[in-house]
């Protein structure tokens, strides 16, 4: 087995962790990443990387091309750059400056680990036959999602392959989650709007209360997944936000219930649909309020191509060894990757990458304000990244 990282990686070190403190420190929301992609684009071309575009307002494209001789390739590798809308709690040095909003979902960590590896590819084009296409994508956690955006501008267009990973608090730092086929959730969000007869507290009979209709609700699409799906089909109905009031004395006439659905297939897709119309008519209609459901399709499933999750098996054991591969189930958290493999006519791959370390406190949930994700985990992403794109184009395309 190789040495767990190549002596040019661990040379990177530093400035990998550079290049993510400060992502961190300067967090930028969904589609309002322009400081974050001149300082992608200043860090490239520092590096060397002159071929540059911007396909969408703050996505950024930038192109590698090997010199190995062979039969040549291309492959896309993908980073989202985006943060959250929350107030960090970390207690980190390098804690967000930007007030209320926070890299909770490592995104600062997928992008200094794409600099990084771009840094290494270019410094050896020999190693490699054929393009790499690195891609920063905006807007991963505000869906439609900048993917989408950046696919319909072209940045994607001739690619054999797209790569992608995610570091996860789920996972213990070295390990990396690998599955093949369907990996994450279909992401869709509901409104559902009660309308009831406000009025004075005091006087509940006077009134259609929309609260306690809603209360009775929420709980009742508790029991769509624990009572309508089989347990072996992983399913989540969450509600996440309620709407009603205006003061402590008075029912409200309206209240409207945000929340989402995760599941996997078209079918579980129609049918959450269908049984929640059901329970918000039945519940609505027996209060005597009136009910609206809106139903919003989010992020399909991100399904892995086989042969390529095979091919990152064998990287990863050949330079981590076996015990790195983590076989792991289905995830319900969405992402919007799928975009760039264009409904499964592009083959594409998505990593899982292991970033808990209970000894360092980082241990916290992604978009929690005490987010934070074990530095040591981004090295492994560097070297993996790399080594799986010099296998990939190896210039036979045995692997694409």
């Amino acid at each position: 087995m190789a040495e767990p990282f190549s002596p040019e990686a661990l040379r990177l070190e530093p400035a990998l962790l550079k290049w993510r403190r400060t992502l961190h420190a300067h967090p930028e929301l969904s589609f309002e990443e322009t400081e974050t992609t001149a300082f992608l684009e200043k860090t490239l071309r520092a590096i060397g990387v002159n071929t540059i575009s911007h396909p969408t307002k703050t996505g950024l494209v930038a192109v590698l091309r090997g010199t190995k001789s062979g039969t040549p390739a291309r492959i896309g590798l993908r980073a989202d750059i985006d943060a959250l809308p929350i107030r960090e709690n970390s207690g980190l040095p390098f804690a967000s400056e930007v007030p209320g909003v926070m890299h909770a979902c490592g995104h600062d960590g997928h992008a200094a680990i794409l600099l990084a590896a771009a840094k290494l590819l270019h410094e050896h084009p020999e190693q490699f036959c054929g393009e790499v296409r690195l891609l920063f994508q905006p807007a991963e956690e505000l869906p439609p999602g900048g993917a989408i955006d950046m696919v319909r501008a072209g940045a994607a267009e001739g690619l054999d392959a797209v790569l992608g990973l995610h570091l996860s608090s789920a996972y213990p730092t070295g390990k990396f989650g690998v599955r093949a086929g369907a990996l994450t959730s279909n992401t869709d969000r509901f409104d559902i709007t009660l309308t009831g007869r406000g009025g004075h507290c005091a006087y509940p009979e006077q009134c259609v209360d929309v609260v306690v209709t809603g209360a009775q609700l929420v709980c009742a699409l508790q029991t769509l997944v624990s009572r309508r799906v089989a347990a072996d089909a992983p399913t989540v109905v969450s509600v996440c936000r309620l709407e009603a009031g205006t003061a402590y004395n008075i029912l409200p006439g309206e209240m409207t219930i945000i929340g989402t659905t995760r599941c996997f297939g078209p079918e579980a897709r129609v049918f959450l649909r269908s049984e929640m119309e059901r329970i918000t008519k039945g519940i609505a209609e027996s209060a005597g309020a009136g009910w609206n459901l809106t139903w919003q399709e989010g992020y399909p499933s991100v399904v892995n191509d086989k042969t390529l999750t095979a091919a990152a098996e064998r990287s990863i054991r050949a330079r981590f060894g076996e015990a790195a591969v983590l076989p792991i189930g289905p995830i319900l958290p969405g992402e919007d990757f799928p975009y760039f493999l264009e409904n499964g006519r592009r083959p594409g791959f998505f990593v899982e990458l292991g970033s808990r370390n209970e000894a360092l406190g980082c241990d916290r949930p992604h978009h929690n304000p005490g987010y934070k994700l074990d530095e040591s985990a981004l090295l492994y992403g560097v070297q993996y990244t790399a080594d799986l794109v010099r296998r990939l184009l190896n210039g036979t395309r045995d692997c694409l």
